[in-house]
């Protein structure tokens, strides 16, 4: 269309930022090429056109869950948090499988593009301030690596986003302690971690890379360190399976001292679907694990699953919207009946 590099900042800080081109000195036309000018309008159709609202879902701790069409018709799941944070997805379902996941039992259908990462947020900021960006939604930032890392150069530079804003969850994947080093944002990182028993981490996460935990909380604590923001781990509360004495110690085995947080979070529970009769573990019961990685000298936070009131854990709003297509023809025998939750 004609734009230099500056010109092409300008467009895209204008539209991430949901600003227009005119400031209160200088016009669009005054600093744009005819050519761009002439192609704004339909550029900016496009552009609006990568990410609409499907259905939109309000919960009670000022959440929304926002179930998001694509130019294609595949939708994808953003939640604005409260405190202006968003939450993003970065594929159309995921491979790893994680089984207590509903995205993951969907499996994987198409990579989410760079473009609709930041369409996403583009959308957000239409309803709300989002200063934080989390790459926490539908799918597993890793096996879309490029895309991700391009979205996050994009929010982080046109987009106004601070890095450490910006937050990277992964299962963990070698390639994530390669690359981010190197990005010229380095956002903060967020691993799930889910358990510190291999065997069991196995089972829990089926398809993802085999790293064990020891070493990777080496990894996380040395892009930490190397980067000045915390770790964050990340740990589904699964009443029976991960709420055990044994994990609390191997929690403080691996984390005291550590430059991390812990992050526990109650399962958002999965009705009316076979196979998913995992629990969340009582408030007292999280209440009190925190207390206890809190004297062991572990930095612990309880967060809410944004969604509760309206079932809305990742990849449930999708799969009611499909009908239950999504998930049909899945099959769900990946825990062995040792460690298979039963309901109370």
């Amino acid at each position: 269309m004609g734009a230099a590099p500056c010109h092409e900042g300008r467009v895209l800080r204008a539209w991430v930022q949901g600003r227009s081109l005119d400031t209160k000195r200088r016009r669009a036309e005054d600093f744009l090429p005819l050519s761009l000018r002439d192609s704004l309008p339909g550029l900016f159709d496009e552009l609006h056109g990568l990410a609409r609202v499907h259905s939109e879902h309000f919960d009670e701790d000022g959440s929304a869950r926002l179930l998001v069409a694509l130019a294609d018709g595949q939708t994808v799941e953003s939640v604005l948090l409260p405190r202006d944070g968003l939450c993003v997805s970065t594929q159309v379902g995921c491979a790893v499988g994680c089984v207590f996941c509903m995205t993951g039992r969907a499996g994987l259908l198409r990579q989410v593009s760079s473009v609709e990462i930041v369409a996403q947020v583009v959308l957000a900021r239409s309803r709300r301030t989002v200063k934080k960006v989390v790459f926490m939604g539908m799918g597993e930032p890793a096996h879309n690596l490029d895309n991700v890392l391009e979205a996050i150069e994009l929010l982080g530079v046109e987009g106004g986003i601070g890095h450490k804003n910006l937050v990277f969850s992964t299962v963990g994947d070698r390639r994530v302690f390669e690359r981010l080093p190197q990005a010229i944002v380095k956002p903060a990182l967020a691993l799930s971690l889910h358990s510190t028993d291999a065997d069991l981490r196995r089972r829990l996460l089926p398809r993802a890379p085999d790293i064990a935990p020891d070493e990777l909380v080496e990894l996380g604590e040395a892009y930490a360190r190397r980067t000045g923001y915390p770790i964050q781990y990340q740990w589904t509360l699964l009443e029976g399976i991960n709420d055990t004495d044994a994990e609390l110690d191997g929690i403080t085995r691996l984390l005291a001292g550590k430059y991390a947080v812990m992050n526990l979070i109650p399962y958002n529970s999965v009705e009316g679907i076979e196979g998913f009769d995992f629990r969340r573990p009582s408030w007292e019961r999280a209440a009190e694990m925190a207390r206890r990685l809190h004297r062991s000298g572990v930095l612990t936070k309880i967060r809410h699953s944004a969604g509760q009131e309206v079932e809305g854990g990742c990849g449930q709003l999708r799969a009611r919207a499909l009908g239950g297509a999504a998930v049909k023809g899945a099959r769900f025998e990946l825990i062995p009946a040792a460690v298979k939750p039963g309901r109370a």
